[in-house]
């Protein structure tokens, strides 16, 4: 362990009452913290800044089911809403669609009934292209094909859409990049796997790729709501249509870190700025 990670630790293990008891404060108001973690890949070979090793990825999941609830996107979203949160929860995701998530990791969460949202990029999907990423650092991961993911729906897996072409979205408002990249990539993944897609997750998911236009450009499309990628946590009361998500780190200490609710870190959370329509008023009867 490095020093600056024991140190964490040690801050961690010492501020961890005083933690428990503000968890268990907002519990008993229905405003306990609501956790999102986001991975890419879990894989034993070539690893890199954006995989997990299988045995720590299954570590990550024995550690959450025995210490909160594990529940999906739209669950979430509703105790978000409606302040509905008793007890510390967290929602799975995955973002890009790597090939190996299909052997450990999603059959992982299918034997534990663990709901998981899957994000993908039509055209990795559709080519078999790997990612620009990938191939710059000269290892081109493959990427999920159609059957494995219409093979994850049935097993119970959210598809999600990722983009088309896994595109920076950073101060694009050009409408016809984002008609291409979110409002028609929707119905071609939904026809792909034969199921309604709900959420969208932004590439690279920081402040300056969540725009006002790509925000409207989700939600135009009819999706539920979109994910960001920043580490930030969900609280009852906050808005709920972006869903707020933690990077599920493979050193262990940072991850509990971030579990082990620390209020400190909503000062220093970034702040995004967008406005949606309001939802219609209910009729009030005659």
């Amino acid at each position: 362990m490095s020093i600056r990670n024991a140190l964490l630790n040690t801050r961690r293990i010492a501020s961890g009452p005083m933690r428990r008891l503000q968890v268990q404060r907002l519990a008993a108001r229905g405003c306990a913290p609501l956790y999102c973690l986001f991975y890419h890949r879990v894989a034993d070979t070539h690893p890199n800044d954006w995989t997990i090793s299988c045995d720590r990825f299954a570590q990550h999941i024995d550690y959450m089911r025995s210490q909160f609830e594990m529940i999906g996107l739209d669950e979430l979203q509703r105790r978000v809403r409606q302040k509905d949160s008793h007890r510390p929860a967290i929602a799975i995701t995955f973002d890009d669609g790597y090939a190996e998530n299909s052997r450990f990791a999603l059959p992982l969460l299918m034997q534990h009934k663990i709901p998981c949202t899957y994000f993908v990029s039509t055209q990795h999907v559709l080519t078999g292209r790997p990612f620009g990423h990938d191939q710059a650092a000269g290892v081109p991961l493959p990427v999920n094909t159609v059957e494995e993911l219409r093979a994850a729906a049935e097993g119970g897996v959210e598809i999600g859409l990722h983009t088309r072409t896994h595109v920076d979205l950073a101060g694009v408002d050009d409408a016809d990049v984002l008609q291409r990249e979110i409002t028609d990539a929707v119905p071609e993944l939904a026809d792909l796997i034969g199921r309604r897609i709900r959420y969208f997750a932004f590439p690279y998911g920081l402040p300056q790729q969540i725009t006002q236009a790509g925000v409207q450009a989700v939600y135009d499309a009819g999706l539920e709501g979109f994910c960001s990628a920043f580490g930030a946590y969900n609280l009852p009361g906050r808005d709920a249509y972006h869903i707020r998500r933690i990077h599920g780190d493979p050193d262990f200490s940072r991850l509990r870190n971030w579990l082990e609710f620390d209020s400190r870190k909503l000062k220093i959370e970034p702040e995004l700025r967008y406005s949606l329509p309001a939802p219609p008023q209910p009729i009030a009867p005659k």
